[in-house]
């Protein structure tokens, strides 16, 4: 096991609810396995509480333990994983991406080659507009013509400027509140976002808002995506009549072994599926890519809001998603370059 820090940068300082940041930290870990090697990326985000350091340190106190178990399967091994780092869903994401990664090259195969995915029919990807002022948001539209925009939100503002996005573009337009409001002004917003042809609204209101989600889902006219709120496997049964779909994310839930029974779990439950990024290099990227066949929207977006990229192997063709050649993710790790 080998393991790089990065630090990479935006090309526009990146501000939602909770904050503005010019640079992404994030980790990218190697496993090596009989002269084959895979690779996979957990970014730190600062509200989570577990920076690349306090991965590090982890990875180095459990380095020999990662690196003794009797690798056969990436879902063994992510059961080993998370016994093993139960406090680091991040740390463990990036090794089980890893294992995956290594598992496809094993088996000379794409990982939604092993699935049985059919990738005719995948979803394009939004691209993520932060919170800015609006003439610098609609200038960050106009320089990126894109089919869907994902707009942060959480504003005295909001509704301006989702104005002025639908009168400067036809794009389909989605917004993201991460938890801004409370439940009169998302009944107050909603049905004015519906009005200017928004997709849908994800998350509207605190995660732990379960009282105001249910009388926010019996009253909004417009789908709701968990995302704060639905960050473990056991959150998946409580969205059920609070939401109408939700948002996984690799990071946070602990990667793709997860998340592929996460995405069973909400189909069980007549629930749509997001998969969403936290502003992941190609690395991480590739591993949600390889998701697109089981899901109904993704956000993937990481590698075009960020200056710097650490592997090649996606490509973006205005929303729609081209894999790399090679197995498993796919991706060729370069180290640091710039765009």
């Amino acid at each position: 096991m080998s393991y790089f820090s990065y630090n990479l940068k935006f090309h526009h300082p990146f501000t939602i609810s909770k904050g503005t940041k010019t640079h992404q930290p994030t980790l990218v870990v190697e496993l090596e396995h009989f002269g084959i090697k895979g690779y996979g990326e957990a970014p730190a985000i600062a509200y989570y509480n577990i920076p690349v350091d306090k991965m590090i340190e982890d990875l180095e106190s459990k380095k020999t333990f990662i690196e003794k178990f009797s690798f056969t399967d990436p879902e063994r091994y992510w059961h080993y994983l998370h016994h093993l780092l139960p406090k680091n869903n991040f740390l463990v994401c990036a090794l089980d991406i890893a294992a995956w990664d290594l598992y496809g090259k094993m088996k000379n195969k794409k990982l939604y080659e092993i699935w049985k995915g059919e990738i005719s029919k995948n979803p394009v990807t939004d691209y993520t507009i932060g919170i800015d002022s609006i003439d610098k948001m609609i200038a960050k539209l106009k320089e990126k013509p894109w089919p869907i925009y994902k707009i942060k939100v959480g504003t005295a503002d909001d509704i301006a400027i989702v104005k002025a996005f639908r009168e400067n573009t036809d794009s389909i337009l989605r917004v993201d509140a991460n938890a801004a409001w409370d439940v009169d002004t998302a009944l107050k917003l909603i049905p004015q976002l519906n009005d200017l042809g928004v997709e849908f609204v994800e998350q509207p209101l605190a995660k732990d808002d379960w009282n105001g989600m249910a009388i926010l889902f019996k009253k909004s006219s417009l789908p709701l995506i968990a995302d704060e709120s639905c960050v473990f496997e056991s959150d998946v049964d409580k969205c059920k009549d609070h939401f109408h779909g939700i948002n996984i994310k690799l990071t946070k839930c602990s990667g793709i072994t997860p998340a592929r029974r996460m995405i069973q779990k909400a189909r069980d439950l007549d629930l749509t599926v997001m998969i969403g990024c936290m502003n992941e290099s190609t690395v991480g990227s590739a591993a949600i890519a390889h998701l697109l066949p089981f899901i109904n929207y993704v956000d993937m977006d990481g590698p075009l809001l960020l200056q710097e990229d650490v592997a090649t192997g996606i490509q973006y063709d205005y929303g729609k998603i081209m894999y790399g050649d090679g197995p498993g993710l796919g991706i060729n790790f370069t180290g640091l370059f710039q765009k």
